[in-house]
């Protein structure tokens, strides 16, 4: 818990000062004002986050937490669990989403096993074990409060290494059969929103199936009573452990000062959390699309940011993530080599109206 509250007390504000420059070159731009849209506010924000204009040396990875979760039991999910093994292990051969969308724009991949409940002997997935899955929700706590803190404090120390090692945009995945469930379920305790309001079809449930799963996170809610205005609490009682080390790295992203990539709606879950836990975090979050899921529009409200994208996606893995590297770096791009209104020979006295108004 030291480590936790040590690197939640390093997170900082970002620059202001270099928002303020970075606009200021943003409406020189030749372009009428605001026309790039939220590519502008992508930029100004990157320039918060690292202090530069531009940033376009971008050395991205995509952390991927792996974990089972006890409460597919409950028949939540249409997929067998050894699938989360069996998907982990497809990471490390290049086949999956996230892989082909990670590969075409050069991101690299760091795959852990936060708590699947099998043993891997391959060199492309780090053992970062918490326990061999979680406990079933409606029986109980899904972990222990230490071993949630354990989690988190992983996914921090990931990205402590990984920005040591030079890397400077995150994205965040995930694999787990039953996370939806437990997605939900940390949603609906984090923001009093009805299960019956956030919860989906997942994986292709039946409508049987979809009332069962349902049922299930209200029933996980009503015996585990987790404490709203404590999100470590929530995590124990009805989340994951890769919800959990998911948390983690975004509070590592926030603590190193480099930006980090919300997937989809497990992500999200993730992200919430941590932003929860300092509300400094959200300012180094950028959402990448907006997840298929039923919950997901109320995770980005309840986060209170906006995705870039919405293509209906709902893989998960992280493979919404590539996309938004795209559209950051697109904006890197815009304000390395865009021209001003100087060079394009446009000044008159309209355009500086336009950005005295635009000032107050």
């Amino acid at each position: 818990m030291d480590f936790l509250n040590e690197s939640l007390s390093k997170i900082k504000p970002l620059y202001d000062d270099k928002i303020k420059e970075a606009w200021r070159r943003i409406d020189n731009l030749t372009k009428p004002i605001g026309s790039l849209g939220e590519l502008e506010s992508i930029a100004a924000k990157m320039a918060g986050i690292t202090g530069n204009l531009v940033n376009m040396e971008l050395k991205k990875n995509i952390v991927i937490m792996c974990a089972d979760n006890g409460v597919v039991e409950e028949g939540v999910s249409a997929c067998p669990k050894d699938i989360t093994r069996v998907v982990t292990e497809n990471f490390t051969r290049g086949i999956t989403g996230v892989c082909v969308f990670g590969d075409f724009v050069g991101a690299d991949l760091t795959i852990v096993d936060i708590g699947v409940d099998a043993d891997f002997d391959n060199p492309k997935i780090l053992n970062k074990k918490v326990r061999r899955g979680t406990n079933n929700f409606v029986k109980g706590p899904a972990m222990e409060y230490s071993e949630a803190i354990e989690a988190i404090e992983t996914g921090i120390r990931i990205i402590d290494e990984l920005a040591y090692k030079g890397y400077n945009l995150f994205g965040t995945g995930e694999m787990g059969i039953g996370n939806t469930t437990t997605s939900a379920a940390v949603l609906c305790a984090l923001s009093d929103l009805d299960a019956e309001v956030v919860v989906g079809k997942g994986a292709g449930l039946t409508e049987e199936q979809y009332r069962n799963k349902i049922d299930v996170v209200k029933r996980g809610l009503e015996i585990n009573k987790p404490d709203k205005d404590n999100p470590i609490d929530v995590l124990a009682k009805v989340g994951g452990l890769d919800i959990a080390g998911l948390c983690g790295c975004f509070i590592g992203a926030a603590k190193n000062r480099v930006p980090i990539v919300i997937d989809g709606f497990i992500a999200s879950a993730a992200a919430l959390c941590a932003v929860r836990l300092n509300p400094l975090v959200k300012d180094y979050i950028f959402p990448s699309h907006m997840s298929a899921e039923v919950g997901a529009k109320y995770m980005m409200k309840e986060i209170g940011l906006e995705p870039m994208v919405n293509l209906k996606m709902r893989l998960g893995e992280g493979s919404g993530c590539p996309f938004a590297f795209f559209i950051i770096e697109a904006s890197q791009k815009m304000m390395k080599d865009m021209g001003s209104f100087e060079d394009a020979n446009i000044v008159n006295d309209f355009l500086v109206d336009i950005r005295e108004e635009k000032a107050i």
